[in-house]
């Protein structure tokens, strides 16, 4: 062992020794803190990286020690061992571990000398393959270190009042140089739904959903197990006045109204119908229910949202200003930031005050989907270029 060439088990030694390393750094520092490696810092290290990489790449012309750095062993154990990391750790916490950063850019170390002595004797046939792995140096090269400069925040905008504060994940309040103005809050609904509910008795209480049906056509007769029931009457808007023995719906085109269906049930072996309104209710309106049985109720459950949309303009420190409609996977793109739909006011629904935004700025995202386009060219090549089976 350690005696020329180098074989696999130095290769495993080296990748232990490191894991090791980090696990005692972890120990005395804590994890790392992705602020401390925001740019500047991690384009200065970056370049120092790639100089030193070069140099190293020049000291291995006749050197087997440098060699050996470049070839198969070396490969294999860096890639096995930090997949095993990976695997171990997950993807939650990679980006503040020691252990994780050491055998990243020792794996990197190792894949930028295969490329530059790929290149150092190139060949026309090499193209896809160097292509390939340059393409996965610059992803992971430029994933790890702008890992530091990604920010993610949430910006919560009430109506027709801009906001340019948002919260980072510690809460902390951040200033940006844009502020977003909520216009108006849209949400487009599924049509409702009616669903028989099943009551325990009262020592015991609980409930059991049951079947359930979508009221799409009104009026209209639908089956639910064994009832039949004909929708009477369709408020999408509605509000209930309530009296002593009753509850009724009327229309009602304001804040605050919810749905409510007007139904005549009947059993298949009971021929005494039950009617009444049925209503989700909301915030400002309670649930109704038709009591079918002594245990046995006909609901209404909450309308699920089919999409929601902030119809927004966005302001820039430069004077720019854009105004668009903030979808769920439809962000608005402005001043290097990706504007997401996140969340509203879920009490209110489609009363909501408010919008909730995520807000996402990678300055190295082009620099990762350059190394994506390499990795698919270089696939490319390489499926194109292959001989060809001949009989």
């Amino acid at each position: 062992m350690w005696k020329q060439p180098w074989g696999y088990i130095e290769g495993w030694i080296i990748c232990a020794g490191l894991l090791i390393t980090g696990m005692i750094i972890q120990q005395i520092s804590g994890e790392i803190d992705p602020e401390a490696f925001c740019f500047p810092v991690n384009l200065i290290f970056g370049a120092m990286f790639l100089l030193c990489l070069f140099i190293f790449h020049l000291c291995s012309a006749k050197n087997m020690f440098f060699q050996w750095f470049s070839g198969l062993p070396a490969g294999i154990t860096s890639l096995t061992s930090l997949l095993f990391l990976l695997m171990i750790m997950g993807f939650t916490n990679i980006c503040v571990s020691w252990a994780f950063l050491l055998l990243s850019f020792y794996f990197l170390w190792i894949l930028g000398l295969v490329v530059l002595r790929r290149l150092s004797r190139f060949q026309w046939k090499d193209t896809g393959f160097i292509l390939n792995q340059a393409g996965l140096f610059i992803f992971f090269f430029a994933a790890i270190l702008g890992s530091s400069d990604l920010q993610r925040l949430r910006m919560t905008v009430p109506l027709n009042d801009p906001e340019w504060r948002a919260t980072n994940g510690k809460n902390e309040m951040v200033e940006l140089p844009l502020a977003i103005e909520l216009h108006d809050f849209i949400i487009d609904e599924y049509p409702p739904k009616l669903m028989l509910l099943e009551h325990s008795n009262d020592k015991a209480p609980f409930s059991k959903k049951l079947e359930s049906i979508t009221v799409e056509n009104c009026p209209s007769v639908a089956k639910l197990s064994d009832w039949t029931l004909e929708i009477v009457e369709y408020l999408p808007s509605a509000a209930a006045i309530i009296n002593k023995d009753t509850v009724n719906f009327v229309e009602y085109d304001a804040e605050g109204a919810c749905s409510a269906l007007y139904v005549k049930v009947q059993h298949l072996t009971d021929n005494d119908p039950k009617e009444g309104w049925i209503s989700c209710g909301n915030y400002l309106f309670p649930q109704v229910s038709l009591k079918l049985t002594e245990n046995l109720n006909l609901v209404m459950p909450d309308r699920e949202p089919k999409c929601f949309t902030s119809d927004v303009t966005v302001y820039t420190k430069d004077g720019e200003m854009k105004q668009a409609l903030i979808e769920v996977n439809k962000p608005l793109s402005v001043a290097g930031w990706k504007i997401y739909q996140l969340n509203y006011d879920t009490v209110k629904g489609k009363w909501s005050s408010y919008s909730v935004f995520e807000l996402v700025k990678d300055p190295w995202l082009p620099v990762v989907y350059l190394g994506i386009v390499m990795l698919l060219a270089g696939s490319i090549f390489l499926f194109v270029s292959a001989p060809k089976k001949t009989d």
